[in-house]
């Protein structure tokens, strides 16, 4: 494993004359979990290194090319010689497109620590969708920072997973407050963009009036000449940075007073870690550097002489400040490191945030699939809904979002079918909802692109499948079901399926894919058949209009012609049946009062049996208590004994375990009721849900799927 750092041109990660970039770089780098796998690139002529892997690009002049555009390219060279798994660019977002170029897949992240609108490469909006498009993460040094990245974007990129605050850090100073001085401190650039003219005519008037404090000035500028004299003001000019540490350590008030929106402000940060009463203007990112302190409502002299004027005379309320400085301050080289190296975790799946057994915490998971409520309850009974109570079983929080009701509701003239309307509302609704998974069933509708737009958007962000329509190749609609299947491969982590993907030729070897049963539900599979005495002997329903809710005119169903040959061969056997012979299909609470009445259900699915497929009627069937007939071609044996469903070989044997099942009721009963006890504890919606989520998210459980090997 590589991590790669690449530097500004020119940074100088040297500590001599270090920029904040280095020490950021620095201090995080050297605690890393991840030390020994970065290697730091910069370009910088001074000999004297801090302490790391550092790699030094040495550029000689060259007349036609400008030198960050040089210093990129040999990054380049070495990157095609030694590649990195991760390469995270500080500050400069102009080197990313030259980057992509030339290595499109790489994982790529990016730290800002300027104004995002002020920088080369993202100061318009089309160069900062670029950066998102391309970018694992881009980290903000302060919230201000982010929300300048933010200007102008639309809605859906605010919540984007992408962008992330990591503040900067400091050491948490051993302090005294005790041996504090009556010092005043000001740190950086002597120039009127910090303020120091500003702080500069402040503080004279306050060693003119409080003769025993003292001031000191630490930093230069060579292009504003604004210089203050004064027999207590100690002018130190550029100082190392662990001088400056022990000045702060020393000093009572510490001001930073920028007239310029600074992104964060490392110089408060560093005050407020050794203990300084700490003055600040509200500019930019300054007020997220303290977590105590005071802040400049107006920025001139006499509101900054006012402030330092109370902290000196109120000694009980500049101690307070002090002590909550030290306190209070958590933005620790540690904690900041290990925020790092938590998003470098979920890169490298070393830490997967909700997926591990024991941190499995309430997730948030968006349905996507057909939840029917155009047809007003009719289709209530359905997989979707099932799922739904398995979810909420586990204890998470589900969002149904009823795709096909979407589409029909906003289809019109400019979106004919209302795909259109309904992926954007999608998008709009994981912006809103910001889910942890998305589960689809038959989502045909939903397009891939969306799903990439999605994945770009929330990196964490996991998708799977459910399909529950017949895939054997000389079965109805083979070639359109595997296309739907296939469609949205490519940004799913798993597809789940009623049919035993080791029969299936055609399904995508870089997910993984999985067989479900139909699930069970004890809040819909409610009827005990084995309990009561049926005068009918076997129900059968089918439907091949079921949103229309009657049979479709001129429909040929093969199975029609195997009933007729059932009923023709088994006599004195009362059948129950629906969806043949101009009997209407029944539905939702009818269905139910009509099942009530049969011994048995036969479960005979569209086309040829194969491994495992089932519609769910068998969920319907052998979840009420009645005895299921099921072809043993669709291996259910390897679930079921013989004294809990019924297998047959072909018609003839299917009609002489009719009549002896429908003659022997202690017989009839027993496999009802252990079908049903059976079903209900090993293929309910609960332990379903249980094994997508599982699965989707790539959890190693020990539970065990008596359909699962």
């Amino acid at each position: 494993m590589k991590i790669s750092i690449l530097l500004p041109y020119k940074e100088n990660f040297s500590p001599i004359y270090p920029g904040a970039v280095s020490l950021f770089v620095n201090d995080t780098a050297k605690i890393s979990k991840y030390k020994k796998s970065i290697v730091i690139y910069g370009s910088t002529n001074y000999k004297k290194i801090f302490n790391l892997n550092y790699h030094n690009i040495f550029l000689s002049k060259y007349r036609f090319q400008s030198a960050s555009k040089k210093y990129v390219n040999e990054f380049i060279n070495i990157e095609k010689k030694n590649a990195s798994d991760l390469i995270e660019i500080h500050n400069r977002p102009n080197y990313l497109k030259t980057l992509v170029n030339k290595f499109y897949k790489k994982n790529y992240v990016l730290y800002f620590h300027n104004d995002p609108l002020t920088m080369t490469g993202s100061k318009t909006i089309l160069q900062r969708k670029f950066l998102l498009i391309h970018c694992y993460k881009i980290i903000f040094n302060s919230n201000w920072s982010k929300k300048r990245f933010l200007e102008g974007m639309q809605n859906k990129f605010v919540n984007s997973e992408k962008l992330l605050v990591i503040f900067q850090s400091a050491k948490r100073q051993s302090v005294n407050i005790k041996d504090k001085k009556k010092q005043i401190t000001f740190v950086g650039k002597l120039n009127k963009a910090k303020g120091y003219d500003l702080f500069g005519n402040a503080v004279i008037k306050i060693l003119n009036k409080h003769k025993n404090w003292t001031t000191n000035i630490i930093g230069d500028e060579q292009r504003d000449q604004i210089s203050f004299k004064h027999k207590s003001i100690k002018n130190y000019g550029f100082l190392k940075h662990n001088q400056v540490l022990d000045i702060y350590k020393k000093t009572s008030i510490a001001v930073v007073c920028s007239r310029w929106d600074e992104p964060f402000g490392r110089t408060s940060l560093e005050a407020s870690s050794a203990g300084c009463a700490v003055i600040i203007s509200n500019k930019g990112g300054l007020p997220e550097t303290i977590t105590n302190g005071l802040i400049l409502k107006k920025l001139n002299v006499q509101n900054l002489y006012k402030l330092m004027d109370i902290l000196i005379k109120d000694k009980q309320k500049r101690l307070k400040l002090q002590k909550l400085s030290l306190k209070n301050f958590f933005l620790t080289h540690e904690y900041v490191s290990k925020t790092i190296d938590n998003y470098r975790d979920e890169k490298f799946r070393h830490l997967k945030i909700f997926y591990t057994k024991k941190s499995l915490h309430p997730l948030r998971i968006l349905h996507v699939t057909n939840f029917n409520e155009r047809h007003d309850g009719r289709l209530f009974f359905n997989t979707g809904r099932r799922l739904n109570n398995g979810f909420i079983r586990l204890g998470h929080s589900i969002l149904d979002f009823s795709d096909r009701d979407i589409q029909k509701y906003y289809k019109n003239y400019k979106d004919f079918n209302g795909a259109k309307t309904l992926n954007e509302k999608l998008k709009k609704t994981c912006y809103n909802y910001k889910p942890d998974i998305i589960v689809m069933g038959h989502a045909d509708l939903i397009s891939a692109n969306t799903l990439g737009e999605l994945k770009d958007d929330y990196p964490n962000l996991k998708i799977s499948q459910w399909f529950l329509d017949p895939l054997n190749k000389r079965g109805p609609d083979y070639e359109r079901n595997k296309k739907r299947i296939l469609d949205k491969s490519e940004f799913l982590e798993a597809n789940f399926l009623t049919t035993s993907p080791d029969v299936l030729d055609f399904l995508p070897k870089k997910i993984s894919n999985f067989f479900i049963p139909n699930p069970s539900d004890e809040s819909f599979e409610t009827l005990e058949n084995y309990k009561k005495d049926c005068n009918m002997d076997v129900f059968f329903a089918l439907s091949h209009g079921v949103h229309r809710g009657i049979l479709k005119t001129g429909k040929y169903d093969d199975r029609a012609y195997f009933i007729n040959k059932l009923i023709e061969k088994t006599e004195n056997v009362k059948f129950d049946i629906y969806g043949l012979k101009k009997v209407q299909p029944i539905w939702a609470d009818h269905y139910f009062k009509t099942i009530i009445n049969s011994k048995m259900g036969l479960n005979l699915s569209r086309g040829e049996p194969i491994k495992y497929y089932s519609s769910d009627r068998l969920t319907q069937i052998i979840g009420n208590g009645l005895v299921t007939l099921i072809d043993e071609k669709t291996h259910y044996n390897d679930f079921f004994n013989n004294d809990e469903m019924v297998f047959y070989k072909n018609l003839s044997d299917l009609s002489e375990k009719i009549i002896r099942i429908s003659r022997d009721e202690k017989l009839r009963k027993k496999i009802g009721k252990k079908g049903r006890e059976k079903y209900l504890k090993y293929f309910n919606s609960t332990l379903v849900a249980d094994f997508i989520i599982k699965k989707t998210l790539q959890i190693k459980d020990k539970k065990k799927y008596i359909w699962y090997k």
